[in-house]
């Protein structure tokens, strides 16, 4: 595959948003990805797995200004929507995923098997923290972005995932394996709605 090896390719977005379906989408397609499945293997949240490198600790070490971003150059990486605040300089690609809210919360309410009983302020936080990362990707020169929505991709898994292959230059990526990667059945907190 032709990533290119001077560029930080990462998917982004709010937990629960379809980080990890993104993930799994280009893996699926022989696109380069780095993640290791032993620091946080699959559960019933997520079966297919969560696509982390380091347990999902990438955040306290951007934070620190100790993670290696040149050692997976050329290759794809999950870091999560508030993990951007602390991302450094550099040459980036970034597929950053949007989710309907309320079906982000109902899924951290199913994950922590807890209701939130401040959901309103939950809901309002994380609709601040999705606004200010996409508005700052927006606005910096050394980031190229691609925003894509998962209730569109489980909608019209072909034409979405086109563009995601269209976006990275990967004509070799494989389309059908993309498409066929997107497991419907894994979309259980849905609301009931057309998007």
């Amino acid at each position: 595959m032709g990533l290119k090896k001077d560029t930080n390719y990462i998917v982004s977005g709010l937990e629960r948003s379809g980080t990890s379906m993104i993930m799994q989408i280009l893996n699926a397609g022989g696109i380069p990805v780095a993640f290791d499945f032993s620091s946080r293997p699959p559960d019933e949240n997520n079966p297919k797995g969560y696509y982390e490198l380091e347990g999902g600790k990438i955040i306290n070490k951007l934070m620190e200004g100790a993670f290696p971003l040149d050692r997976y150059q050329g290759q794809f990486i999950k870091i999560t929507s508030f993990g951007m605040r602390f991302l450094p300089q550099g040459k980036y690609k970034v597929i950053y995923t949007q989710r309907n809210i309320e079906e982000v919360l109902d899924s951290m309410e199913k994950m922590s098997q807890q209701k939130d009983d401040h959901r309103q302020e939950t809901r309002e936080s994380f609709m601040k923290l999705d606004n200010l990362i996409q508005e700052t990707i927006k606005e910096r020169k050394d980031i190229n972005q691609l925003f894509v929505n998962y209730n569109q991709i489980l909608k019209d898994p072909e034409k979405n995932i086109r563009k995601i292959r269209d976006f990275i230059q990967e004509t070799e990526a494989d389309l059908d394996q993309m498409i066929k990667s997107v497991d419907l059945r894994l979309y259980r907190n849905r609301e009931i709605k057309d998007y």
